[in-house]
């Protein structure tokens, strides 16, 4: 890197309101530069830098959570270990869409990926299942910072026609910590132990956090830009009540007796309570445009994710598959995802966002329908990891069309609160509907024989969203007025040296 003056021209943004000036044609040498142009190739190669390793932490830390619970002797408590960090997320996202608005990306950046260290560190040293319960819950909000803080900061890095493929990139990030991640983490732990696979996904950790205070130092707070009054203080109370509700439910589907039953049910309340003043005002009857670009993060979210759940479950119980087979779709899947991704950002001057997200919803339920064929047992195993593979295309199309979408339906210095509601509501999504799948999973497991009619229900379930995603996409479509560089109100955006 030539030097400190370079890291700062991604970040020197100037934001010129569509209603003060006529909006201009992009200029040559402004379409001309790319993700890896000299203007951009310091916040290119910092947001993969911290999208690679914070996803191979993620995904190496997965397996090993089975064996710490087992060797902390907290098996009957590892919903809660594994719920921690989803509940946590939410608030972690809330914390970090408002930090962004007020002060830029950066510095929510870089507290979440120095929080991902230190949380990493204490659920290596945990000697109680509840310490590990901590750390994963703690990096819950460390994920939250970052998931927002990167989706802000491309918003507010990068032109229109740059960012499509800024989030196929991240995508992108994800494909090798998918294949050698799980993997490298089992031989790691079976050379030594769960423990050494933390401190060393800790020290890796550390060279995206670097990375981010060398991001920060020198450069201005804030970008300016032209608002219709100050960002919104974050909704605090209501992002705990809805940390803890998430919390509470991923525990409660866990068993079905009095207390989970009780935790299960106060979850749900306090979900249904507080979660709506965390999302934009009309989210849940589906108003037009931001609104409507949250709730279907959240339809799709909670059918992608509780199918990622059920079918290795099927897999693995009813069809005893081998452990290897399982992984594959993982990998599989992850591959999918990115190729998906990647494609849908060189569509982006072709097919409008809205039609994406459509297209994306009808893809996963195929996948979905192909799911719950598979309990068929005269129907193939491998047919079930094809299932997963083919939702991945869905979503992987339709994921980042979403993100775009809530960014052009949203002001400069309002991006920030978009991309947190849209976090939000996907960790909204995937409680509720593997809390639904669950439940009914648990009460047709109890009535019938064999577990496959069960699964039948579960998938059968994620019909629902999955329509309900396909019918209402059309409401998140972005109107193009008069030539607008930018649209529905977003304001154009130029990147000065």
């Amino acid at each position: 890197m030539a030097g400190r003056a370079e890291w700062s021209v991604p970040f020197r943004i100037v934001m010129r309101s569509a209603r003060s000036e006529p909006s201009e044609p992009s200029e040559p040498s402004e379409r001309a530069d790319g993700l890896f142009s000299r203007t951009y190739l310091p916040a290119t190669a910092s947001f993969a830098a911290v999208m690679f390793l914070t996803g191979f932490a993620a995904l190496a830390v997965m397996p090993m959570l089975p064996l710490a619970a087992r060797d902390l002797g907290g098996v009957a408590l590892y919903p809660l270990v594994a719920g921690a960090f989803v509940a946590a997320s939410l608030l972690g996202g809330v914390l970090g869409g408002a930090w962004a608005d007020r002060s830029g990306a950066r510095r929510p950046l870089m507290a979440g990926v120095v929080l991902t260290v230190a949380t990493l560190l204490v659920s290596a040293t945990s000697t109680t299942i509840w310490q590990l319960a901590l750390g994963r819950f703690t990096d819950g909000i460390a994920a939250g910072l970052v998931a927002v803080s990167v989706n802000a900061a491309i918003g507010q890095s990068y032109p229109d026609h740059v960012r499509a493929r800024a989030l196929a990139l991240m995508s992108t990030c994800w494909i090798v910590p998918s294949l050698v991640g799980p993997p490298l983490a089992g031989l790691v732990a079976a050379w030594s132990s769960w423990r050494t696979v933390f401190f060393g996904l800790a020290v890796l950790t550390v060279i995206p956090a670097v990375a981010a205070v060398l991001l920060l130092r020198g450069q201005p707070s804030r970008a300016d830009a032209v608002s219709e009054g100050p960002p919104p203080r974050p909704a605090l109370p209501a992002a705990v009540a809805v940390s803890l509700a998430a919390a509470l439910t991923q525990y409660g589907v866990s068993a079905w007796d009095v207390t989970h039953v009780l935790c299960t049910g106060s979850g749900l309340a306090l979900l249904v309570s507080f979660g709506p003043r965390l999302l934009p005002r009309g989210t849940w009857r589906a108003a037009r445009g931001l609104p409507s670009t949250v709730l279907l993060r959240a339809l799709t979210s909670g059918a992608y994710f509780t199918l990622e759940a059920f079918v290795p479950l099927m897999l693995t119980t009813v069809r005893r598959v081998p452990g290897v087979v399982t992984g594959l779709a993982f990998t599989g899947a992850a591959i999918a995802w990115a190729g998906a991704s990647w494609l849908q950002g060189r569509l982006q001057d072709r097919i409008p966002r809205h039609r994406m997200v459509s297209a994306g919803a009808a893809v996963m339920g195929v996948a979905v329908a192909i799911a719950a064929l598979c309990t068929l047992p005269a129907v193939p195993a491998a047919v079930a990891v094809a299932s997963m593979i083919l939702a991945a295309v869905g979503m992987g199309g339709a994921a980042p069309s979403l993100t775009l979408l809530s960014l052009a339906h949203s002001p400069a210095d309002r991006q920030g609160a978009a991309s947190s509601a849209m976090q939000t509501s996907q960790n909204l999504g995937q409680t509720l509907v593997l809390a639904v799948a669950s439940g009914l999973f648990s009460a047709v497991t109890a009535v019938a024989s064999g577990q496959l009619p069960a699964f039948a229900g579960a998938f059968a379930l994620l019909l629902l969203p999955v329509a309900g995603a396909v019918s209402l996409a059309a409401r998140a479509r972005v109107a193009v007025t008069g030539g607008a560089a930018s649209a529905a109100g977003a304001a154009p955006v130029r990147v000065v040296g």
